[in-house]
């Protein structure tokens, strides 16, 4: 009974922390529209590992770990922001036809694994768990690994769910986009994607200024 609490704490955290929509959510959406509801899933899966990785950093107590993510959170933060710009206008340059060629295969992994980059590159991400973890109480620092263990699972199960969600409702409206639409859309959220990578930077350089 206490293992399904966990999971089910995990999975509220895992959905909570997944469902703003950022450029994670941004290239979801887009890529769901662009190449089907099964390249949108394997995006939101990329995130939903990442987002499991670092819970599991936070659940299982692994300080070294995470003080070492925290001190180079400024490295991170920049390669995020500077892989959002890249892939911000790569989207904005990207064509229907070629993406849709690319649906399957490579294009599933490349999908799922740039994803995964991303939000592994986002130092917010473990200061969010660590912060919700402490604060409910759910830090493993007793050494129950098993409890953390069904914690970070909930985690994952959570943040997929969200995904699953919200490639499959964008899924189902691609049969009614045209492909000048998605045209449209890749620029629109190129653009998007670019302004979070430019925010994401000058953030930055203005907090090493001060």
């Amino acid at each position: 009974m206490n293992n399904i609490s966990f999971f089910a704490k995990g999975a509220v955290i895992g959905f909570s922390i997944a469902a703003p929509v950022g450029p994670i959510g941004v290239l979801c959406i887009r890529r769901s529209l662009a190449q089907g509801t099964v390249t949108g899933l394997c995006t939101g899966l990329g995130a939903a590992t990442a987002d499991a990785a670092y819970g599991a950093v936070a659940g299982f107590g692994l300080t070294a770990i995470s003080g070492f993510l925290v001190r180079q959170q400024f490295w991170l933060a920049l390669l995020g922001g500077a892989f959002l710009c890249y892939l911000g206008i790569k989207t904005f340059l990207s064509k229907p036809a070629e993406e849709a060629a690319s649906a399957e295969g490579k294009g599933l992994l490349g999908a799922y694994l740039s994803t995964v980059a991303l939000t592994v590159t986002n130092p917010m991400t473990i200061l969010s768990f660590v912060a919700i973890f402490a604060g409910l109480g759910l830090a493993s620092s007793n050494g129950d690994y098993g409890s953390a263990s069904v914690l970070v699972a909930g985690v994952f199960v959570g943040s997929g769910a969200w995904w699953l969600l919200l490639s499959g409702g964008v899924g189902l409206l691609r049969s009614r986009v045209t492909a000048q639409w998605i045209g449209y859309v890749n620029r629109l959220s190129g653009v998007i994607i670019v302004c979070f990578g430019v925010y994401q930077l000058a953030t930055l350089i203005l907090r090493r200024g001060g």
